[in-house]
């Protein structure tokens, strides 16, 4: 009888749901290839001794190494030639097996967030929320969820430095009774732009110059000061919560508005927040330039070492609610992805404790083969107007279909184990499970095929209006921002954030450069004053040393 992977893949996952053992390392074996050379061996992390944990593992048993087709190998170390200087023969299978696999090892890269780390855990309820939601984590309070987390950076490839000066994600696959939820989110409330007509262009700028293949300030900055709505996120990302010490010491946000439902089909809107129970820690722009020489895979390392040694990373959960006639009335647009909702105005509500204790088995398995979308989600749950979060239900899974394959869902860290599977979708590459064995492929059917339920409907609401583009470019761009700059930086982070963005905006074009002080002058006049400021001290600096240069040569 075929067993499909996706059951097997639940005995793993569902353990994330209860404490682990302090040795748990020497059963869950990891793949890693740096080596401390600074600190003697008998000092090396539990990252760096993976492989002599596996030794201990293994007790001194020896398997028996096969082709992938399970046949025995009989010589790993040489190919099958005609003598030992002839050429080799097209039948040696083993030399084709190895071959052909290592040329297809690598799948597309994301195009963004690129560069994660993964975790798996639960998150255990200690409060009530059923009144706002019937999703099924939130139903008792003490019920446990086994989840998967990945963080990540955003712009940056797949080797690029931890420590870069980049939003990070945060998203969170929750194995409910009732299917997945998968909460795709950043380690910050907002996001750069509020249409996601914008996102394939910014995106852009955040990566390489077509031509140079360098990392352009011009493209940047151009981009940022052309859309003010950025203005409050570039405020966050250029402060020091832009170079988090890890990814232990941040929060966590869905940043988008979502519709929470009842048991009894009253809806209201939410946001979710995941406050780290670590502190918030962050480094300077020079901690983060050192760390990136000498250990561009701090925040990997860190979490890993921090799972292995049971010191097990965790985070509060919050929601805020809004009702949908304060919606309706609301100064702000609260489907805005580019403000937050003020706590003075709308509370955090506390729910419960996420809690990572578990480390990955194998690094490309379950972590590079996850597969988030917020299109997934579950009864209880549903989308907002929020027109961010409209354009990320289509492209999520969009993508992930190329990159994965068609039956990425079956790939035993994105299989829904906890709820069964049964569908009228057939076949495709890489079917790894029963195929649904003898059930009718069509629907309606007469043959006991699975039968949809009006139980499961979701929220009705009204909608109307004329249907246009809306430029939403000249909406309130920088109150929030000014309030950020006043109400929540300190001196000292006010100093930082100046130096942080003077010391990447000096490399654009002048006109670029102004353009960014009025913008940011806009939000408070300090704010541009101090900025230009910082702006004409390097201008001055620059010219010095180009005059010390030149009378050097003479």
């Amino acid at each position: 009888m075929l067993v499909s992977s996706c059951r097997r893949a639940a005995l793993v996952l569902l353990r994330s749901a209860q404490p682990q053992p302090r040795n748990l390392i020497s059963f869950r074996p990891q793949v890693s290839a740096y080596f401390c050379t600074s600190s003697k061996m008998a000092n090396r992390d539990k990252a760096s001794r993976q492989l002599e944990e596996w030794k201990k593992s293994q007790a001194g048993r020896t398997e028996r190494m096969t082709q992938s087709t399970g046949c025995p190998i009989d010589n790993k170390t040489a190919s099958l030639t005609v003598g030992p200087r002839g050429p080799i023969l097209l039948q040696d299978f083993t030399f084709q097996d190895e071959m052909a696999h290592f040329q297809r090892e690598r799948i597309p890269e994301r195009v963004v967030h690129a560069k994660g780390a993964g975790a798996f855990g639960y998150l255990e309820i200690t409060h009530d929320i059923t009144q706002y939601t019937k999703a099924a984590p939130f139903e008792s309070i003490g019920k446990k969820t086994p989840l998967a987390v990945r963080f990540s950076t955003v712009g940056g490839e797949s080797g690029s430095a931890d420590t870069a000066r980049d939003p990070r994600g945060f998203a969170i696959k929750f194995y409910t009774e009732d299917g997945n939820w998968d909460l795709v989110g950043n380690n910050t409330p907002i996001f750069f732009i509020r249409d996601p007509v914008h996102f394939p262009n910014f995106i852009h700028t955040q990566k390489r110059n077509p031509v140079t293949h360098l990392k352009d300030p011009d493209m940047f900055w151009d981009f940022i000061t052309l859309r003010p709505e950025t203005t409050h996120q570039v405020a966050f990302l250029f402060s020091d919560r832009g170079t988090p010490d890890g990814y232990r010491h941040m929060n966590g946000y869905g940043s988008h508005t979502f519709k929470l439902v009842n048991k009894q089909g009253n809806p209201v809107y939410c946001k979710f927040h995941f406050k780290t129970d670590q502190g918030i820690k962050n480094f300077n722009r020079h901690e983060a330039g050192d760390l990136s020489a000498k250990d561009p895979d701090y925040a990997i390392r860190d979490l890993y070492n921090s799972i292995a040694t049971s010191d097990f990373p965790s985070w509060t959960m919050y929601i805020q609610v809004m009702t949908f006639e304060q919606a309706e009335t609301h100064k702000d647009n609260p489907f805005d992805l580019t403000k937050v909702w003020s706590q003075k105005e709308f509370p955090l509500i506390p729910v419960g404790k996420m809690v990572l204790n578990l480390n990955p088995k194998n690094y490309f398995a379950e972590v590079e083969q996850i597969a988030f979308s917020p299109a997934h989600m579950i009864p209880g749950v549903e989308p907002s107007p929020d027109k961010m979060l409209q354009g990320r239900l289509f492209s999520y899974s969009d993508t992930h279909r190329h990159r994965l394959g068609t039956n990425y869902l079956q790939i035993p860290v994105n299989c829904p184990f906890a709820a069964k599977v049964r569908n009228y979708q057939r076949d495709g590459p890489q079917c790894v499970t029963d195929n649904q064995t003898g059930a009718p492929n069509y629907f309606p059917n007469s043959f006991s095929g699975p039968q949809d339920d009006a139980k499961y409907a979701q929220h009705v609401f009204p909608l109307a209006g004329d249907v246009a583009r809306y430029n939403t470019k000249d909406e309130d761009n920088f109150t929030q921002p000014g309030s950020f700059w006043r109400d929540v930086l300190s001196q000292d982070d006010r100093t930082a954030l100046v130096g942080n963005i003077a010391g990447h905006l000096k490399d654009a074009a002048e006109f670029i450069q102004k353009r960014a002080v009025k913008n940011f002058g806009e939000c408070d006049a300090e704010f541009g004053k101090r900025l230009d400021e910082a702006l004409q001290q390097f201008k001055q600096e620059q010219s010095k040393r180009s005059n010390s240069s030149a009378s050097a040569n003479l």
